[in-house]
């Protein structure tokens, strides 16, 4: 086996994990539900510092992190406010951007010649936001818990209007070049 599929195979294990982490949220298995996330949450960074540092970048391996991402931090999040450890608005706002997101991706890829579409520095940064809350609202200290929602819930947002904002620049710049 290629080093170049070790970031991959790191972005597909979050996907094992989530099944396993809802499972311990829904038990109120905290101990096990914050191991797990904690665990399933450094592949992410694993998976990136290998693909830069060894040039392990595949398309493959960027579709399978972005599902991941997605995949793992939707489950959780779910469960977290089915189990009331977080607000079920947060969840609706982390649904809304990623819809946003895909959307805007939809309709570029039928409409436009764009076929990358690059996370930005606030999306990343939404992410690992997104990580810590969920990890925090598996902790006991409810002051700390409520500081992440709502760092949270401004990144989250910032990130979607930046997306947004984004790809009418990248619009503008193609109805530019045709004219």
């Amino acid at each position: 086996m290629t080093g170049r599929i070790v970031p991959t195979l790191l972005s597909a294990s979050r996907i094992v994990f989530a099944p396993f982490v809802v499972m311990a949220i829904l038990r109120r298995d905290h101990v096990t539900a914050l191991a797990l996330l904690m665990v399933a949450g450094s592949t992410d960074f694993f998976d990136g510092y290998l693909a830069r540092r060894y040039d392990w970048k595949t398309r493959a391996g960027a579709w399978t992190d972005a599902v991941a991402d997605k995949g793992l931090l939707s489950a959780v999040f779910i469960a977290l406010a089915i189990s009331g450890a977080a607000p079920a608005w947060l969840v609706y706002l982390i649904f809304g951007r990623d819809l946003l997101i895909l959307l805007m991706a939809m309709i570029g890829l039928l409409f436009t010649p764009i076929r990358d579409f690059p996370p930005s520095v606030w999306g990343k940064l939404s992410t690992n936001v997104q990580i810590v809350t969920a990890l925090a609202c598996l902790l006991p200290f409810e002051g700390v818990r409520t500081a992440l929602i709502y760092v949270c819930t401004a990144t989250t947002a910032f990130s979607g209007i930046h997306y947004f904002y984004s790809a009418l620049k990248r619009l503008r710049g193609l109805r530019a070049a045709a004219n």
